[in-house]
């Protein structure tokens, strides 16, 4: 909470406590001109901040200009926390309100992307956001993309360490990447079909789970405690993950249930995960537990079921069906059993 004037003017009255979107003003200055500058803070203020805004005729152009002369771009872009959120006084193309309503960059930033793109050097798009972004230009026409979410103070280290190749990345996402809204269903429809990984029937962007690595993974020996196994009863899971690379890393064993055709029950789900460091060309044998309540779903009638049928288990560095490395083994449940909510 505070309030600010600028030669008598008052620009900025912020009477919100912890606003989460604070008032900003943008001036003109005119250079030689002395301002009287007057701050006032109520209680539970916090700081007040200026900054230097540098007017760019064409950004585009400047920015293409100065990548013809680099050897790589890097080119860091997405949106802020000022833009997305929860109940927030804002109202510009793509967003309304906190709201997203569209999945793509801001199109000047998208233009950008084209600009750099056309000055023939390789680069690499780094992203800043907290929320799914629809980049299907960079995925298309990019060397590399980086997701660095909102990554704190020393984000810009771990960028550069990445980056350069002294730090081996092993992240998975959490969430979905479309490729745009359209595939998602209409905002007041709350039956699950295409919400969430576990329902999607499409061909995301990036899927749940997805992540890359400077290493290389194989998966083999991917064993169950029993192939047949009575409702109620828990599972293990056994797999190798060798590292067939010359390069030390991470993996991220990724456990997903494939679910017969039964109405109400997902497509997969995720189960279990684990994360491992596997020497170059060395093999980690994995071991997973898979309990009676990993193994059921919610049926229509609310109640969560452990049903009979057959099942797929696989184990890999991303979701089943995609390009990441996996193994996975068949499983047959006999009989049903109710479980406890």
């Amino acid at each position: 909470m505070n309030r600010m004037w600028l030669d008598g003017k008052l620009i900025v009255d912020d009477a919100v406590l912890h606003d989460p979107n604070p008032q900003m003003t943008t001036m003109q200055m005119t250079k030689g001109h002395r301002y009287a500058v007057k701050i006032e803070y109520l209680r539970g203020g916090f700081g007040t901040r200026l900054a230097w805004l540098p007017i760019s005729a064409d950004p585009s152009f400047e920015a293409a200009t100065a990548a013809r002369q680099a050897d790589v771009v890097v080119a860091v872009v997405g949106i802020t926390s000022r833009l997305e959120g929860e109940e927030m006084k804002v109202d510009v193309p793509g967003f309304k309100g906190g709201d997203r309503t569209s999945l793509n960059l801001p199109a000047e930033e998208e233009a950008l992307l084209g600009a750099l793109k056309g000055a023939g050097k390789p680069l690499v798009v780094v992203l800043m956001n907290g929320s799914a972004l629809a980049v299907n230009w960079a995925s298309d026409h990019a060397n590399a993309i980086l997701e660095a979410w909102y990554s704190g103070e020393e984000g810009g280290t771990a960028i550069g360490q990445t980056l350069a190749g002294v730090n081996n990345p092993g992240g998975r996402l959490p969430v979905t990447f479309y490729k745009g809204v359209e595939q998602l269903p209409e905002f007041e429809d709350y039956a699950m079909k295409n919400r969430t990984y576990r329902y999607f029937n499409g061909e995301p962007l990036y899927p749940f789970g997805y992540g890359l690595t400077y290493s290389k993974f194989e998966y083999s020996n991917m064993k169950l405690s029993s192939p047949e196994l009575e409702a109620g009863n828990p599972l293990t899971v056994e797999v190798d993950v060798k590292n067939a690379s010359q390069r030390a890393g991470d993996e991220v064993v990724e456990l997903y249930v494939n679910f017969p055709k039964l109405a109400g029950a997902p497509l997969r789900a995720l189960r279990g995960f684990t994360r491992v460091h596997v020497a170059a060309g060395a093999v980690q044998h994995v071991k997973l537990a898979l309990q009676p309540r990993d193994l059921s779903y919610v049926n229509e009638a609310g109640d969560r079921m452990v049903a009979a049928g057959d099942y797929v288990i696989s184990a890999g560095g991303g979701q089943p069906g995609t390009s990441a490395a996996q193994a996975e083994a068949r499983l047959s449940v006999r009989g049903e059993q109710r479980l406890p909510e």
